[in-house]
């Protein structure tokens, strides 16, 4: 139980903070200028404060926005720590400890840690960029903050009797920055792209305490209705004369069944036996979509988390190979 408990924490954490990163970068990409840097893809690199003059240093981007920037940080995060250590672990304390929680749920919740880590970092580095602190800092001082904002609620969980702190989600915070930090010193910018996306399952009504009453509860607990996704932008890597769309992209997705819990006896004696499933299918990268509407550049940048309904081939050990017309 605590360890099912352990992951919903987790995964409603990895959302609440990668919703409102993204949300704030969202917000810069809404009003940064499409300029081609040397690194990302975003605003070029500015030239040292030194040498620009007081007028020009007063009204550069990186002398009114980098402070606002690293004040709403230094604020929120706290506050977010303290919220959490108040409201989420409000029982009893125990001394530092670790659980492994590799073998269950089928890694669903690493998938999360990672996707969350990385949106939080590729978030970081675009704010970074808007602020004006050029591309190769931004990248290093924003590529990790996914590992260095999520990591730290790992000493919550390990003082938590029903928890435990855990190396395989510290190590999936890592891999997500890690995964932003690579890919632009291998191409300059994010090529691959991790989403997620969401449907109800009936399985949630056997556990509801665990897997979600609510729609919303579900959308962030019941993993058997989550996929997570890697989408390739393959025009980046064909020549400039293909007539590929940038915005068309082939994505392959990984889920699971019948977890209601991560025990197989406690499964077993509902009639379940729990099996991944791998799926082939193409997304939609609506930060491609050409618009000049500054709402809708925020919504586009938000919403690339997710990956679009479209048809998709599954196969899994327990079925074989299975056609969706439309899944999502």
């Amino acid at each position: 139980m605590g360890a099912a408990v352990s992951f919903c924490v987790g995964a409603c954490r990895s959302w609440l903070a990668a919703a409102l990163l993204l949300s704030l970068a969202g917000s810069a990409a809404a009003q940064a200028p499409a300029r081609p840097g040397p690194l990302s893809g975003r605003a070029a690199t500015p030239p040292p404060l030194a040498q620009l003059a007081p007028d020009t240093l007063l009204k550069s981007p990186l002398s009114r926005r980098l402070p606002v920037l690293a004040g709403g940080l230094a604020v929120t995060y706290p506050a977010t720590l303290y919220g959490l250590s108040r409201g989420w672990y409000t029982g009893e304390r125990a001394p530092l400890h670790w659980f492994n929680d590799w073998p269950e749920w089928k890694q669903l919740d690493k998938a999360g840690h990672f996707w969350g880590a990385f949106h939080m970092s590729r978030g970081a580095v675009d704010m970074l960029g808007w602020a004006g602190v050029p591309d190769r800092r931004a990248l290093w001082y924003g590529g990790f903050v996914g590992f260095l904002l999520l990591s730290p609620i790992e000493l919550l969980d390990g003082r938590d009797p029903q928890y435990g702190a855990s190396a395989s989600d510290l190590a999936a915070n890592f891999l997500g920055s890690a995964g932003v930090v690579g890919q632009h010193l291998a191409w300059g910018e994010v090529r691959l792209m991790p989403k997620y996306s969401f449907r109800t399952t009936r399985y949630a009504r056997q556990r509801p305490n665990v897997l979600g009453r609510s729609l919303a509860e579900q959308f962030l607990k019941d993993y058997n209705g989550h996929t997570y996704w890697l989408c390739a932008d393959v025009g980046a890597w064909l020549p400039a004369s293909s007539r590929w769309p940038r915005w068309l992209q082939p994505a392959l997705g990984y889920g699971a069944q019948q977890m209601v819990f991560n025990d197989p006896d406690a499964n077993a004696a509902l009639g379940l036996r729990s099996y991944r499933q791998f799926y082939l299918s193409l997304d939609v990268d609506l930060r491609r979509i050409p618009t000049r509407s500054k709402l809708l550049k925020r919504v586009f940048y938000v919403a690339s988390i997710f990956h679009l309904p479209a048809p998709a081939l599954e196969w899994n050990p327990r079925h074989g190979l299975r056609a969706h017309g439309l899944y999502y």
